[in-house]
C-alpha cells in the first residue's frame, strides 16, 4: 500500500470510527436491551463456537461486550478477544466484562477490522476461533474485513458470521421497512456475501457452511480453514 493509500485508509478508518461513537454514545446504554429482538440468531453463532480447551477466540466488532460475556460463559476453557473501531462501545464492553467477572479474562481493544494484526495488539499470531456478529453491514469495506479475518484464522480454525440477509422470503412491504429502518443506523445487508464466503472458500480449500435462517432474515455462515499439513 502506498503512503498516499495508506493516509487516505486511515483517514477513513477515523472517520467511520467517530461516525459509531457518534451513533453509540447513547445508545450503547440501552442498545442489549433493544437488540435482542432483531439480531437474531447471536446465541445460534455463540453456541456452535464449541472452542478446544486452551483455545483462542476473537470477536470483530464486539460492541458491548455482550456476545463475549455469553460466551465466556458457555464455553470457559477458552481465552477471549475482542476488537471494536468505536471507543464508546468499547467502554460498556469494559463495564460488561467486568461486571461478569471476567474483567483480565476477557481482552478488548481498539482495531480497525480492515487491517487488525493481533501480534501487535494482543501478542498473538493466529486466533482458533472468529466471529462477527451483525458487523459486517456496519463495515463499509465489508470485503476487506472477512479477507482480514480469514487471513488471521489458525490452521483449522474457523470464521462464524450471522448479519443480516435479503428478507428473500418475507413479505415485500416488510423487506422495505427493515431495510429502510437499517439504514438509518447506517446498516446495510450485504448483498453479496455468500458469493464472497465461496469464494474465498475455494480459494483456501476450506468447508463452508451457509445457512439463511429466518426466512432469509438473518445469513449464517462458517467458513472452517483445512489443518496444518504435517511434515512427511
Amino acid at each position: 500500500m502506498s503512503d498516499v493509500s495508506a493516509v487516505a485508509h486511515e483517514e477513513e478508518a477515523g472517520s467511520h470510527g467517530r461516525l459509531m461513537d457518534r451513533v453509540y454514545r447513547r445508545q450503547r446504554h440501552f442498545y442489549d436491551l433493544t437488540r435482542r429482538y432483531y439480531l437474531l440468531g447471536r446465541d445460534r453463532l455463540i453456541e456452535n463456537l464449541s472452542p478446544p480447551p486452551g483455545a483462542t477466540v476473537l470477536e470483530v466488532g464486539c460492541g458491548t461486550g455482550r456476545n463475549l460475556v455469553h460466551a465466556a460463559r458457555l464455553h470457559g476453557q477458552a481465552d477471549y478477544f475482542g476488537i471494536d473501531i468505536s471507543h464508546e462501545m468499547l467502554a460498556s464492553a469494559r463495564r460488561a466484562a467486568r461486571r461478569a467477572g471476567f474483567d483480565g479474562a476477557i481482552h478488548l481493544a481498539a482495531g480497525d477490522a480492515t487491517r487488525f494484526h493481533p501480534y501487535a495488539v494482543f501478542g498473538l499470531s493466529r486466533f482458533d476461533r472468529i466471529f462477527m456478529s451483525y458487523t459486517l453491514s456496519m463495515i463499509p469495506d465489508w470485503q476487506a474485513a472477512l479477507a482480514q479475518g480469514v487471513c488471521n484464522l489458525a490452521p483449522g480454525g474457523s470464521l462464524h458470521i450471522v448479519d443480516f440477509g435479503q428478507q428473500e422470503r418475507l413479505p415485500r412491504w416488510c423487506r422495505a421497512l427493515l431495510q429502510a429502518w437499517l439504514a438509518r443506523f447506517h446498516v446495510t445487508p450485504r448483498r453479496d456475501l455468500d458469493r464472497a464466503l465461496r469464494v474465498l472458500a475455494e480459494k483456501l480449500g476450506a468447508d463452508l457452511e451457509f445457512r439463511r435462517l429466518y426466512r432469509g432474515y438473518a445469513w449464517y455462515a462458517v467458513l472452517t480453514l483445512p489443518p496444518a499439513q504435517k511434515n512427511a
